[in-house]
C-alpha cells in the first residue's frame, strides 16, 4: 500500500499522487507562459487517479502519469513496477516508449529538411536508390503513413507471445525489416490513404543514416537528447538493458487466463527507429513541450508536421505526430506507444504549455489502453472528464 498527498494532505490510499511546485522551464515562445496554460481547465487529480486505478483494475501491474506546465508538476502512480519484488511504480521510472519513438525520428528528418538536406516531397528512392518498389513513395508519404508499405509486424506478432519470444533477442538490419514488408504488395496507392505501418519509420531510420552518415542513435542524441537535457532518454539498440531505475514490462498473452510474460529484456530490434527509445515521463513531457513550443523545428517545418490526415472521429495523423480530440473540445498533440510490456500516451497542448505522459506496464490488453486514455481527459479537460 502506497500513500501520498495531493496539495495539502488529501489521502489517496493506494494511489501515490502529488502536486509539486517546480521551477518553470525557461520560456522560448510567447505561447509557453503561465497565461497560456491557464487557458486550459485545471488538471483533475482525482480523475487522473481514477484513470490509473482503472488501468490496474483491468490488468496492468502498474500505471503512472505526469503532467507538466509552467511552474507546476503533477505526478501519480498506482501498482507495482516489478511483480517479483513488489516495488511500487513511481512516475520517475524509465520505460520503453514504443511508437513515441516515431516523433523523434520525424523531428530528425524535419531538421534535415530545415537544413536543405532533404525534400519532403522527393521520392524516397532519390536518397535510397532501389529500396522501394514504387518511385512515387515520397518522404512525406512515409512520415504520414500514406506510403502503402505493408506493416511487417502484422506477421511477426500474429501470435503475441510466440512471436515476441522468436525476436526478443534477435538483431535485424533496417534492410531486413523492409524486405519483410516487401514480401507483401502495397496496401494502397502511394499518397492516397492513411495506413499505419512500422515499415515507414524503419525507412525513416534508413534515411537518417544515409543523409547524416551517422547512426539513428547518434542523431537522436546530438539533435534532441542533449539539447533538451533529457537525462532519462536512451537509444541502446541492440542492447537489451534499460539503464538505471525502470518499470518492468509485462506482455498479456492472447489466451485469457494465461500468466503475464515479463518482456522487459529485449533488443527491440524488430522496431528500431519505429519504436526502440527508452525514456521517462519527465523527459517525454519536456520533449513534447519543446516540440510544440517551437524549440526543435522552424515554424515552417512544424507546420508541415501538423498537416493532419483524419484517422477516425477523434484522431488525425501528421508527420510522426498524432492529434487527439478530447471530449471537452481540446485537441492534444503527441503520440501513443505500444511495445511488448508497455502502453504510453504522451501528448501536449497545441502551444506546448501543458504536457502529459501516462504509462501502464503491460500491453496486448485493450481494456488497459482504453482506461489509460482517461488520463488525457483528466489532464487536459479537468474535473469530471476522465472515465475511470
Amino acid at each position: 500500500m502506497v500513500s501520498a498527498t495531493v496539495g495539502r494532505g488529501v489521502l489517496l490510499g493506494a494511489v501515490a499522487l502529488s502536486l509539486l511546485a517546480v521551477p518553470a522551464r525557461a520560456a522560448t515562445t510567447e505561447a509557453d507562459t503561465p497565461a497560456a496554460a491557464a487557458a486550459l481547465p485545471a488538471p483533475d487529480p482525482a480523475g487522473l487517479a481514477a484513470a490509473l486505478r482503472s488501468a490496474v483494475d483491468q490488468g496492468a501491474p502498474g500505471a503512472m502519469a505526469r503532467i507538466d506546465e509552467p511552474g507546476r508538476t503533477y505526478t501519480a502512480a498506482r501498482g507495482v513496477a516489478d511483480r517479483s519484488t513488489r516495488r511500487a511504480l513511481t512516475a520517475d521510472d524509465r520505460f520503453r516508449v514504443g511508437s513515441v519513438t516515431k516523433t523523434f525520428s520525424a523531428v530528425v528528418l524535419l531538421q534535415l529538411a530545415d537544413e536543405d538536406r532533404l525534400a519532403l516531397d522527393a521520392p524516397v528512392n532519390r536518397y535510397l536508390p532501389g529500396l522501394l518498389p514504387d518511385d512515387r513513395i515520397t518522404v512525406r508519404d512515409v512520415l504520414s503513413h500514406r506510403s502503402g508499405l505493408y506493416d511487417y509486424t502484422n506477421d511477426l506478432f500474429a501470435d503475441s507471445v510466440s512471436g515476441f519470444e522468436a525476436v526478443r533477442n534477435k538483431v535485424f538490419t533496417h534492410r531486413q525489416l523492409v524486405d519483410l514488408s516487401l514480401r507483401k504488395p502495397l496496401t494502397n496507392e502511394p499518397g492516397t490513404a492513411y495506413s499505419y505501418s512500422n515499415t515507414n519509420f524503419v525507412v525513416a531510420g534508413m534515411l537518417i543514416e544515409k543523409l547524416t552518415g551517422h547512426s539513428v542513435g547518434t542523431e537522436y542524441e546530438e539533435r534532441v537528447f542533449k539539447p533538451l537535457k533529457l537525462r532519462d532518454t536512451f537509444y541502446v539498440h541492440p542492447s537489451t538493458v534499460i539503464p538505471g531505475r525502470y518499470a518492468r514490462g509485462y506482455l498479456t498473452p492472447d489466451q485469457g487466463g494465461e500468466p503475464l510474460v515479463d518482456a522487459t529484456d529485449q533488443t527491440v530490434s524488430w522496431a528500431q527507429s519505429a519504436g526502440a527509445i527508452i525514456s521517462s515521463a519527465r523527459d517525454l513531457d519536456i520533449f513534447y513541450r519543446a516540440l510544440l513550443g517551437g524549440e526543435l523545428l522552424s515554424a515552417a517545418r512544424l507546420g508541415e508536421m501538423e498537416r493532419f490526415t483524419p484517422v477516425d472521429g477523434t484522431t488525425a495523423y501528421g508527420l510522426g505526430l498524432r492529434r487527439r480530440d478530447l471530449s471537452c473540445g481540446v485537441s492534444v498533440y503527441g503520440h501513443t506507444g505500444v511495445v511488448q510490456g508497455y502502453y504510453t500516451y504522451a501528448f501536449a497542448s497545441e502551444d506546448g504549455s501543458r504536457s502529459l505522459t501516462a504509462v501502464a506496464n503491460t500491453s496486448n490488453n485493450g481494456r488497459v489502453s482504453d482506461a489509460l486514455a482517461g488520463a488525457l481527459e483528466a489532464g487536459f479537460c479537468g474535473q469530471g472528464a476522465a472515465k475511470g
